[in-house]
């Protein structure tokens, strides 16, 4: 079959496409007809060994597919010829993948492949960062930056979702900007001076949760856009530097800054993606969750897909196709 390696760590340029073996189940595993895979931030730093996961030279990255259900054990939730997505964590990026019965979900039938594909990484991220680390109300204002990325804008839909009352989008560019608003932002406010923007956004009372994905030099001034009893959410670090806190900051107002670390809080506890993607499920049903996609690539042009990433050229959630 058709498979994507990271045979070094020389960046996006040296991934290449080979063929490999079919992957055969374990008797935990759904075997699964790639249809489409998500690209994310993570697989670029995998590219230059910059990521926490290091798996030995060649192997095949990406963490999220949507497919067919080729093989399941018996008694699992999906069977042959189910339409699902899933997170295999490693080796999306192939036509076949063998991914654990936990992390594979049902999809509904009106949601095409490559939307499913962009789901679980990012929206369940967003899920877990909102409602069990952010500790969302309803009615709550949430900043997102980086909010015209793939994780950006899943955070901005799975706000709406469930029930934040505003949502403002941070951006580099008015043509960002836009793509934050057709993911349903509010509002989006230039990064350039974002602090004294939140500010008049507000009337002066700044915001309940800041979403960051980026890190830099925004941290402080974001921190400066809390409102009383705020949270400050730690997803990643597009941006290359990792920002560090004054701990005095956080005193005046009690505000917090919270570390979201999905992957491994999930992958610790059995049955948590299925309950997530239980509450999700609804959402996709009704639309209310629908991934925007900004690029679909076919395979063969996978580099593309990562420079773009790389070079933050994307806008919205990137896929690649495997079949069709």
């Amino acid at each position: 079959m058709k498979a994507v390696h990271i045979k070094d760590l020389d960046g996006p340029s040296t991934v290449a496409v080979v063929d490999v073996d079919p992957p055969s189940r374990k008797d935990d595993e759904v075997l699964i007809d790639v249809h489409a895979a998500g690209v994310s931030f993570p697989e670029v730093l995998q590219t230059r060994g910059l990521y926490q996961v290091k798996p030995e030279l060649p192997f095949i990255p990406g963490a999220e597919v949507a497919g067919v259900v080729v093989d399941a054990p018996a008694g699992a939730p999906v069977r042959a010829g189910d339409r699902v997505a899933a997170l295999p964590f490693l080796g999306a990026f192939a036509e076949q993948v063998a991914c654990p019965v936990d992390a594979t979900f049902p999809i509904p039938d009106a949601l095409a492949f490559e939307q499913a594909a962009a789901i679980p990484f990012n929206y369940l991220t967003a899920h877990f960062a909102l409602c069990r680390r952010g500790r969302m109300s309803a009615g709550e204002t949430v900043l997102v930056h980086g909010a015209a990325g793939g994780v950006g804008s899943a955070v901005i839909q799975v706000a709406k979702a469930f029930g934040a009352g505003s949502v403002i989008g941070v951006v580099s560019t008015p043509e960002k900007g836009k793509v934050a608003l057709g993911a349903g932002a509010d509002q989006y406010l230039l990064a350039d001076g974002f602090k004294d923007a939140v500010r008049e956004a507000t009337g002066g009372r700044g915001v309940d949760l800041v979403a960051d994905t980026v890190g830099g030099d925004r941290f402080t001034d974001s921190l400066r856009c809390l409102a009383a009893d705020g949270r400050m959410l730690v997803i990643g670090f597009t941006a290359g530097s990792i920002p560090e806190v004054k701990v005095n900051r956080l005193l005046l107002n009690n505000l917090d800054v919270i570390g979201v670390g999905w992957g491994a809080y999930a992958k610790t506890r059995p049955g948590y993606l299925r309950g997530q993607w239980t509450e999700i499920l609804p959402k996709l049903e009704s639309g209310a969750l629908a991934p925007p996609i900004g690029g679909s690539y076919a395979v063969d042009d996978v580099r593309d897909a990562l420079e773009a990433i790389e070079s933050r050229r994307a806008l919205g959630k990137l896929v690649l196709r495997l079949r069709g």
